[in-house]
């Protein structure tokens, strides 16, 4: 399958990190990155990562293209995706976080490519998939929409425990990470609070997940609300959710029950890990079980960790492969 990373921040150099790495056997071949940073800026941001340490390997660039362990990759530095000419691929990896109207988030199409996948959520995508949650409302959809990083966290949790228990509702807090979409210092935002320095502070904020769920699992809409707060650490998050259940179960009853989850999107730990310590883990959520009990026979709470950006990434490598096989 051969996809193009359209976008080489955050998320696109993460995938194409894992699919050199850790995702070798995918059957994905990256055949070209679309991004309007210069190509020595590319391959500079690639080779040395603030959160992941540098690239295990030799990275260098030449001549339009990211030369990473030998291999080569060709680069462009197209504003208008439109304007390139990608019959010969299969799937855009829509990683530039503006796709969020019809004629951006086709653009991919428009050059040829076979469908678009997107890195976030979008008013424009045909639907929204959440492995582990709606995995069926996949179908033949061309513009896809991955949702983000706290939904794949808290969606397949959702859809578990309401599975088993029956989940009459609930709240979820994200303890976030801060993001490019904070200031280093204050500076004006559209958020009063979101313009103050992300490296220094708390700042409670909001956040899309709920409104995500309900796309997603539309049967918990009206059940679930969300908040956030954005806090000064570099990577890692975590959701903190307490939900009433219909059916009555016990801590250790409970604790079985996250543990029976699919290991592959939800992990669990038994130790006392704190964020970094989750750095680089691939599933959509690990649950911390020494901090998930039955407050009472019908209230629970959860606490989980997830890595915003490399299990976010290693979903967007699920989802793609899924369209691959479609």
């Amino acid at each position: 399958m051969r996809v193009l990373v359209n976008g080489f921040g955050r998320i696109g150099r993460t995938i194409l990190r894992q699919l050199l790495t850790t995702r070798t056997d995918s059957g994905i071949t990256v055949a070209g990155i679309n991004d309007i940073a210069p190509l020595d800026m590319c391959a500079y941001l690639f080779a040395y990562d603030s959160v992941f340490g540098p690239y295990p390997g030799v990275v260098g660039q030449a001549d339009g293209y990211l030369m990473i362990d030998g291999a080569t990759i060709p680069v462009s530095h197209a504003a208008d995706l439109s304007t390139l000419d990608l019959r010969c691929i299969d799937l855009v990896l829509d990683c530039t976080g503006i796709a969020r109207t019809a004629d951006i988030a086709a653009r991919g199409l428009a050059a040829g490519a076979g469908a678009v996948l997107i890195s976030g959520p979008s008013p424009a995508a045909e639907v929204t998939v959440v492995l582990g949650a709606n995995d069926a409302d996949l179908g033949d959809a061309r513009i896809v929409s991955n949702a983000s990083c706290t939904t794949n966290a808290l969606a397949p949790l959702l859809r578990h425990l309401d599975t088993a228990l029956g989940v009459v509702a609930g709240h979820m807090t994200t303890i976030h990470c801060y993001t490019s979409s904070q200031p280093m210092t204050d500076a004006p935002r559209g958020d009063f609070a979101r313009s103050r320095a992300g490296a220094l502070s708390m700042v409670p904020t909001t956040t899309s997940a709920a409104a995500l769920v309900t796309q997603v699992l539309p049967h918990l809409a009206g059940r679930l609300t969300a908040s956030a707060v954005r806090v000064p650490v570099a990577s890692v998050s975590a959701i903190d959710l307490t939900a009433t259940v219909d059916r009555a179960v016990t801590t250790e009853g409970f604790r079985d029950l996250l543990a029976a989850a699919d290991p592959a999107l939800i992990g669990t730990t038994a130790l006392p890990l704190v964020s970094s310590d989750l750095r680089g883990r691939p599933e959509s959520l690990i649950v911390a079980l020494p901090e998930c009990f039955a407050t009472t026979p019908h209230q629970i709470r959860v606490f989980g960790w997830y890595d915003n950006e490399w299990g976010f990434s290693a979903r967007m490598i699920d989802m793609a492969v899924r369209m691959g096989h479609r």
